[in-house]
């Protein structure tokens, strides 16, 4: 019988296969990953060539993350309104038209323009494919299809770069973005694919349940944002904090920019490479298991990184951090579902990306700031210090027992 978290469409637990979501889920993961990849390191080379100085191309790169930010609370009112399967078909079109205005305009402010709203589509696609995850998948397999969600979005974002270096050797910085457009309009395209989810019956009796506001799901979930949400604050600026760490460490040390990158590359594979049998664990043995050592073995990397000196101890503090990253993949998400309502999930969730948005905004800035006002060694230390508090944190909060959404 399907726990009372499955959708009545969704197959049985026994029955259940990920071959089903291959293509119409996971597929378009790759792609939409994959258009953001090919153009991110190519925004600032763009913004330059419009006129921006060096802080304001990074600002418009920032932009990115900001519309993402400010979108999460609209993405869940357009998810509920027009369901999880033409949120994503939307979040394509609208990410691909954002792409086409950094294309074809020649004035600085449309560039970004273009860019918030590749960021603002961004948060409507996660939050969509989340819902649809929390909704179609049974609670067995439902960490196992989440951390295959996030790794197969790491390994496009992998591999969009690449493309779009070589789209860019061929037809110049517009290239990359073509291969963004076509990332993200074929990610759509299969996203169309998508089954609508069924609204399950009422049973004999039920009352219909009242309208979800956000108002009413913060008043209804605070014990659940104010701390299990903390906790992923917590994670979110550590995540995001390990992608300007390393290659700034790798610049303090005067290494190559070549061998920064390889470094910072090899740190990638290894977080790609053990996604699943994380989320494998994750549903046999419960959330606790993978996230808390997640973030103690991100911390104790990050507190030893200040202390390497070369090549070689950067490698193995970088591949650590790249490591514990990866056995949290999908960690976020899994809790974010397993604790989201079924009336009226796309709100809950559209406040758990809020926070993680948040935290990942925050990350990177308390690191310049303590780098600026004391030292890139202090900085990459308190990033650290946040792993393992974001560790306690979810190891008090996390329930020993999965919860279901209700």
């Amino acid at each position: 019988m399907p726990s009372p978290s499955s959708p009545p469409n969704a197959t049985s637990e026994n029955g259940f296969s990920f071959k089903r979501l291959a293509v119409p889920i996971f597929g378009p993961s790759l792609l939409f990953s994959l258009g953001e990849g090919a153009i991110l390191p190519i925004i600032p080379l763009v913004a330059r060539e419009l006129g921006a100085s060096v802080p304001v191309a990074a600002l418009i790169v920032a932009l990115m993350g900001l519309g993402s930010l400010l979108n999460n609370i609209p993405a869940s009112l357009i998810t509920m309104r027009f369901g999880e399967r033409w949120a994503i078909v939307t979040a394509g079109l609208w990410s691909a038209l954002g792409m086409a205005l950094c294309v074809f305009t020649s004035h600085l402010a449309l560039f970004a323009a273009g860019c918030l709203m590749v960021g603002m589509s961004r948060a409507v696609y996660n939050l969509a494919r989340q819902s649809y995850m929390a909704e179609a998948v049974p609670i067995a397999y439902r960490a196992r299809a989440l951390s295959t969600l996030g790794g197969v979005s790491r390994i496009g974002s992998f591999i969009g770069p690449f493309l779009g270096a070589a789209a860019v050797y061929a037809f110049g910085l517009a290239g990359a973005f073509g291969v963004g457009i076509a990332g993200v309009v074929a990610a759509a395209a299969l996203g169309a694919r998508v089954p609508d989810l069924e609204t399950p019956p009422l049973a004999p009796g039920q009352a219909q349940p009242a309208a979800t506001t956000i108002v009413s799901t913060l008043r209804d979930h605070r014990r659940v944002f104010l701390t299990l949400g903390i906790g992923v604050v917590l994670v979110s600026a550590v995540r995001a904090s390990r992608q300007v760490v390393i290659p700034l460490w790798a610049d303090h040390l005067a290494l190559a920019p070549a061998v920064a990158s390889l470094i910072y590359g090899l740190a990638g594979g290894i977080d790609m490479l053990v996604f699943y049998p994380a989320g494998k664990v994750m549903d046999h043995k419960g959330t606790r298991w993978v996230a808390v050592p997640s973030m103690v073995i991100m911390g104790t990397a990050l507190l030893l990184m200040p202390f390497t000196s070369g090549f070689t101890t950067l490698l193995l503090a970088s591949l650590a951090v790249g490591f514990g990253n990866g056995i949290g993949s999908g960690m976020i998400m899994t809790l974010g579902a397993d604790h989201s309502p079924r009336h009226g999930r796309a709100h809950f969730l559209g406040v758990w990306r809020l926070l993680s948005d948040i935290g990942s905004s925050c990350g990177p800035v308390l690191l310049s700031f303590l780098a600026g006002s004391l030292s890139l060694a202090a900085g990459i230390g308190a990033v650290g210090v946040i792993a393992f508090g974001a560790a306690g944190a979810l190891a008090y909060w996390i329930p020993r027992s999965r919860a279901l959404g209700r």
